[in-house]
């Protein structure tokens, strides 16, 4: 690692030389005698720590100081002083310096706030890189679409983080709704708090309260010592329920309750436990149909839906299918240490025309086989599954024949699909599983009127 770099500006010689010995065995020390030769030295290399005098001819060490933090926020800045010039020192502290030093200067004492300042720069600096990465893998930047659907749920997410309003994300399977949770947690004032998810469907009902209210020593067999629930783990912080339709109507009561109360109480246990954590909520079934069948409670139901988003299916999502082909074409290309192009023509407007029935999940896993099976360096229609390429052509209405070329079987499709729907376009383009827009390209593309 290269050592930290410090520049000493004092126009007493014998000081500088002084601290220029003191210092360069652990850093990379340069001298300056006054501000104008320092702004020089500035201009030429890029300095971590200023240690300048106060008092100087010509330019003074804060006025010195403010300038170069004009240029570089992030410079720390030691200024050193006489002792009666503390009042300057603390003007100093005022414009942006560090710490400050009174003459002459303690050698030990310098090294130990040189290795205080640098080690709270280097922890900032890794903060700063890891809220970067958290935002990069949490934030908007994650979930990929241009659409204006997509556009209308990032304007929801964006208004919603900041409040602390319980959320309902509404979605078919695989439409990425745990993102959008992770999305309006970091994007909160909870950021800093933890981000706890539960899959409700992946547990039974006995273990689910167990895992989210948590459970005293000795509440059922097996219970040897008490148990934090997710609850008390996502204090200050957000708590993810998905799929929450699969709780049973006996959890859905603790729930209720807990949202009213903020409180909550171990199995087994009679003592209330304080929680605080911001409940955002999943689902992909009709709630309100669960609650008039009697599924579903209907006082939480209400205290659920008071934000709720609902992300479209992909086939609702014509604009983001090449966004998305793309992107996971280029992870899967890093992670199986490939180099495929892209997608010839023909195969994306195959997979533009397929319904998705599993959404973005699907999507992703169907380029990642494509990747790791493909032989040349464009992924085209013989890349694409079969079962994939069977259910582009319109529900498998139109018999699969060898001798026609991908466009002429494309064609046969749209003519099918209109000569069935009595010329319908709109129905034509729902049966074709592809959008109104895409169908008017395509009868433009193949001459059909």
């Amino acid at each position: 690692m290269s050592k930290p770099v410090v520049l000493i500006v004092d126009d007493e010689k014998s000081a500088r030389d002084g601290l220029v010995r003191a210092l360069r065995r652990d850093y990379r020390v340069f001298a300056a005698e006054n501000g104008t030769s320092a702004l020089e030295v500035f201009a030429s290399q890029q300095i971590d720590v200023l240690l300048s005098d106060v008092r100087m001819p010509g330019m003074d060490g804060i006025t010195l100081m403010q300038r170069a933090l004009t240029n570089n926020p992030e410079l720390t800045c030691i200024i050193l002083t006489a002792y009666g010039d503390v009042e300057l020192a603390v003007d100093a502290m005022k414009h942006g310096a560090t710490d400050f030093m009174t003459k002459p200067i303690n050698l030990d004492k310098l090294e130990l706030v040189l290795d205080r300042v640098l080690k709270a720069k280097k922890i900032e600096i890794e903060n700063e890189q890891l809220k970067v990465q958290l935002d990069s893998k949490y934030g908007l930047e994650n979930i990929i679409g241009r659409s204006a659907p997509m556009q209308e749920v990032f304007g929801t997410i964006r208004q919603v983080a900041a409040s602390r309003a319980t959320v309902l994300i509404q979605g078919e399977s695989g439409t990425g709704k745990e993102l959008v949770a992770k999305a309006i947690h970091q994007l909160g004032p909870r950021t800093n708090g933890p981000f706890v998810a539960v899959h409700c469907a992946a547990l039974s009902q006995n273990l689910l309260e167990s895992e989210l209210f948590g459970h005293e020593k000795g509440a059922f067999t097996g219970a040897m010592e008490r148990r934090i629930g997710r609850f008390e783990k996502a204090d200050g912080g957000s708590l993810f329920l998905d799929e929450i339709s699969e709780i049973d109507p006996s959890v859905q009561v603790k729930i209720l309750r807990t949202l009213e109360e903020r409180q909550i109480e171990r199995v087994g246990g009679d003592t209330p436990v304080d929680v605080d954590a911001r409940l955002i909520a999943a689902t992909n079934r009709d709630l309100k149909g669960m609650v008039d069948e009697g599924d579903f409670r209907e006082d939480l139901f209400y205290r659920l839906y008071v934000v709720v988003i609902t992300l479209p299916p992909l086939r609702e999502r014509e604009d983001d299918i090449l966004l998305l082909l793309n992107h996971y074409l280029a992870v899967f290309n890093e992670e199986n240490n490939k180099q495929i192009e892209g997608f010839t023509p023909a195969a994306y407007d195959m997979l533009s025309a397929y319904g998705w029935p599993g959404n973005i999940r699907e999507l992703r896993n169907l380029v990642e086989r494509m990747v790791v099976l493909a032989r040349g360096k464009v992924l085209d229609i013989q890349d694409i599954p079969s079962l994939v390429r069977e259910k582009s052509s319109g529900g498998g209405e139109v018999r699969i024949d060898a001798e026609l070329t991908v466009d002429e079987m494309e064609k046969r499709m749209v003519v099918q699909a209109l000569e069935k729907t009595g010329g319908n376009r709109t129905k034509a383009a729902e049966k074709l599983g592809i959008s109104r827009r895409t169908l008017h390209r395509k009868l433009n593309q193949y001459g059909i009127n």
